[in-house]
């Protein structure tokens, strides 16, 4: 359907090229060390050769001698390698475990992130819910009910929307045609069904079709009490009935949350566009620490601008489609689900190419043990420099030291780093 260079693969392998490619913070703070250290490093070893034969008539093949010594040693290999070869070790034993960086500064910043803001349908959650109720109102057929939710959800792509068209389907009910269709981001849809216009989606949109004055049926806080999502079916001037849907946690997103908590993630938020009593519901049942619900796709983005102004740093976790403006937003995007998702590797900073909140606790141990890996290196460059450049001034030192301590620091460094491609 599209050039083999817009695969999926293809996509996956261009990612991956640019984030070797991209420097983290860490090593631009090398390249500009080096910039100013290299130098530094050359005045050094010119005053060292010339000023004690021409100032104080020492011997010239002696001082010129030392020079040469402190140049060698004080080359910056080791620096500047010490930062990328961890940054590319890393990028490639994510890439391994079915996890893609943007760049090494994502990699290095997820690490430090102080709260994790995740989406409920298809991250916390499976994104398969199934139709648990069918409750018809004001003496409205049930079937009837269900056919006309089918055939206003059948040109949506929502889990939601499947759910029910699944459910007319295994009832046998014979779905109509539907004009004039209209989907309300985030509340639902709009369209015609014989000629009468009805609509079917949230509270919040039967109260917006109906006015606000619109008493809602008891039942309805009962079903999402027990975490379900309620659709209203209405027309104008009628409420007709409810459809509620339940979608099953994942198995692993409550160990997922536990454990970004022990890892000393501070708060762990879920936005949703689901009402507050289910959102209240998931949240607990997850081990979160708060959420916030009814909430359209620029209402999430303003969700992480608020956690930002608070707390500085924020991953947002969601499936990349809906959650896009979040995605972009945050200070780490992360992508839920990605293979296969154009929009999930175009928006996300990071993607989680399987169905695996898991791996979420994996990318915060790994960035966290790059960032000391680097830190290693670099503590360990600039020791051997500075020992080396003190025995070389005082004569301490020959061409063959030199040269051992130069590259069997860049040497250590590089293995030092390559130890990341062993981090499962």
């Amino acid at each position: 359907t599209r050039p083999y260079r817009e695969n999926t693969l293809s996509r996956i392998i261009q990612m991956v090229e640019e984030a070797q490619s991209q420097k983290a913070p860490a090593q631009q703070f090398v390249d500009r060390f080096a910039r100013y250290y290299t130098p530094a490093v050359i005045l050094l070893a010119t005053g060292i050769a010339l000023v004690p034969p021409l100032f104080f008539g020492a011997a010239f093949a002696v001082w010129f001698y030392r020079a040469l010594v402190l140049l060698i040693i004080a080359c910056p290999c080791a620096l500047v390698i010490s930062t990328p070869v961890s940054i590319a070790s890393a990028i490639a034993t994510a890439s391994r475990n079915g996890v893609l960086f943007k760049g090494g500064s994502y990699l290095e910043a997820v690490g430090s992130i102080p709260v994790v803001a995740f989406d409920k349908t298809g991250t916390l959650t499976r994104g398969r819910p199934e139709v648990t109720d069918v409750v018809s109102l004001n003496g409205y057929d049930r079937r009837e009910l269900l056919a006309v939710a089918a055939a206003l959800e059948a040109r949506s792509e929502h889990p939601l929307a499947q759910a029910i068209l699944h459910r007319a389907a295994e009832e046998g009910v014979q779905v109509p045609q539907v004009g004039e269709f209209q989907a309300v981001p985030g509340l639902g849809a709009v369209g015609q069904v014989g000629g009468t216009s009805y609509f079917v989606g949230s509270a919040r949109l039967a109260q917006e079709r109906l006015g606000s004055s619109l008493q809602l049926p008891e039942a309805l806080e009962g079903l999402q009490e027990e975490g379900k999502t309620v659709m209203l079916l209405g027309r104008d001037g009628q409420l007709l009935g409810m459809v509620a849907a339940a979608d099953r946690l994942r198995a692993e997103s409550r160990r997922a949350v536990a454990q970004l908590h022990r890892d000393g993630v501070r708060q762990v938020v879920l936005l949703t566009g689901d009402n507050p009593r289910t959102a209240a519901a998931i949240a607990s049942q997850v081990g979160a620490d708060g959420f916030q619900a009814d909430l359209l796709p620029e209402d999430k983005k303003g969700a992480v601008e608020a956690l930002l102004d608070r707390y500085g740093r924020v991953a947002m976790v969601g499936d990349g489609v809906n959650d896009a403006p979040a995605l972009a937003r945050a200070t780490v995007g992360i992508a839920m689900g990605a293979a296969g998702t154009d929009t999930a590797l175009e928006t996300a900073d990071v993607a989680l190419m399987g169905d695996d909140l898991s791996k979420l606790p994996y990318v915060i141990r790994l960035s966290r043990r790059t960032v000391r890996t680097i830190q290693q290196n670099v503590a360990l460059s600039i020791a051997v420099k500075l020992v080396f450049v003190m025995l070389a001034s005082l004569g301490m030192a020959n061409l063959w030291m030199a040269v051992l301590a130069d590259m069997g620091t860049s040497l250590v460094v590089i293995g030092n780093g390559m130890r990341l491609l062993g981090k499962r």
